[in-house]
Order: C-alpha cells, then structure tokens, then sequence
C-alpha cells in the first residue's frame, strides 16, 4: 500500500509562495516535483494543458486544487507536491478563490489511490481546511497528514435515517474526472462515505474513471457524478449524469444521491 508519506516529503511542501494565476499556481506545485526527481518540466505544461482543454474541474473543494494530468513519459515516479499560496487565485471554478494546491505524477491509475483516499478522507475531517491552513512550516502540514494517514481507517459517523427505500443491487454509480486518476478517487470517497452512513455499500459499487472509459463504462453504471465541466465533455451517456461543485462535501453527494434515488 502506497501511503501519504510515501508520496509526499517534507521537500515538496511550501507555504506562502508568492503567485499571480492559476497558472503560475500550478507551476509552482509542478517545480517542486520536478525539485524531488518526481517528474520532468513537461509534466508541468501537461498540467496546465488538462485545465486549459477539460476546465477547472481540479478545484474540487472550496479553496482547494488538485493538479494533476494522465500517466505520461514526463512521470518519473510517483509523487505529490503540496503549495499554500500567499494569496489566493482565481481558476474560474464555483469554488474559486484558490490557496491550496496539490500536484500529483501518477506512473499508472493504480498505484495511488490507497492515498488517495487517505488524502480524502483528510479533506472530510471536520476543521480540516483550518488545520491545513494553519500550519507554520512543511514539517507540521507531512506531520498532520501523516498522522491522519497513520490512523489507517476511516472513522464513520453514524448512520442517518434514509427510509425503507435502497437499491434492488448490486448497482454501479461512476465518478468521473478528465484523467481518472485523481479528483474521481476524491469524490468516490466522498461518495463512499455516504453509502457507508446510508448502510447502502453492500448495494452499490463505485468506480472512478476518466471520461473516455465512463463513455464504455455508462452501460454498467445507473448515473454518474462529475463536475460541470466534465459533465459538459461526457454529453450523453444514456444515464443521469449528476454535477457536484465539492467533490469533498458529503451533505452535497448525499442531495444529489437523494435525487438519484427519491429517497
């Protein structure tokens, strides 16, 4: 299993850097993986490219952008970098302004998401977004992750009243971003975390994926959940295709699953 602290080291973390867009936002997140022999230049200008042709579907919270592109040659291992900016930046997103922005270079889909999840589920401890920003150096922001990465589970609040009603299952719901290799496993997690309150896991199966495979993929699925902007890129699926702003937001995943499913 690939952890946090596996992926993030102290030297790919800087707070406060001075930037004036989103672009230089994302440069900066790119020269510190490049800085840890993570990735090359160009995996930089990939970056930039997957918000220039797919939107800013990366911020995926309030404040908070997950840069990242498709396994490529300019991937040396895999790795994350992590930037608080000065001030904060305008992406053109609903969760805009921006003043945290983490970098990932991924060698494959896979090898990423035990962290991936573990970096959501961080995102959903309540008081998260105050404790991440404030944080006085990189050493304490590698220890508060660490530390909830360390906990190895997900702690579950307990379960609301959703009425006699769930799926007939098992069923699949896709989460869906440009490259399926990051801000899907952000809201598949969120996601999960309601099916687990709801008691509704042994029913539906959530698979994140990019929005070339969720074309394929739609005939498994009952709907998908994406960004707007990515919702716009997949068109027609033959499912519902449900738009969420906060990927990390559980009382928005948990409206938009009521909607789904009357409930």
């Amino acid at each position: 299993m690939t952890s946090l602290s596996d992926l993030l080291p102290e030297d790919a973390i800087q707070l406060d850097v001075p930037v004036t867009d989103w672009r230089a936002a994302i440069r900066a997140a790119g020269s510190l993986l490049t800085a840890t022999g993570v990735a090359a230049d160009e995996y930089t200008a990939e970056m930039i490219g997957n918000v220039e042709e797919n939107g800013p579907y990366i911020v995926i919270a309030p404040g908070f952008a997950f840069a990242h592109a498709r396994p490529s040659p300019a991937v040396l291992r895999t790795g994350m970098s992590w930037v608080r900016l000065r001030e904060a930046v305008e992406f053109g997103s609903p969760n805009d302004p921006v003043d945290l922005v983490v970098a990932l270079a991924a060698t494959d889909a896979e090898v990423h998401t035990d962290a991936m999840a573990a970096l959501a589920r961080l995102l959903l401890e309540p008081g998260a977004d105050q404790r991440l920003r404030a944080v006085a150096t990189p050493r304490e922001l590698r220890a508060l992750i660490t530390g909830e990465d360390a906990a190895g589970s997900e702690k579950l609040v307990p379960a609301t009243d959703s009425g006699e009603q769930r799926p007939s299952g098992p069923i699949k719901i896709l989460t869906v971003c440009g490259n399926g290799v990051g801000t899907s496993l952000f809201l598949k997690s969120t996601l999960e975390k309601v099916l687990n309150r709801w008691k509704w896991s042994s029913y539906v199966d959530v698979e994140a994926t990019d929005t070339i495979s969720a074309r394929g993929k739609a005939g498994e699925a009952v709907a998908v959940l994406t960004s707007g902007e990515i919702a716009k890129t997949l068109g027609d699926v033959g499912i519902p295709v449900q738009v969420v702003e906060n990927f990390t937001s559980t009382a928005e995943v948990e409206r938009k699953l009521r909607e789904l499913f009357d409930v």
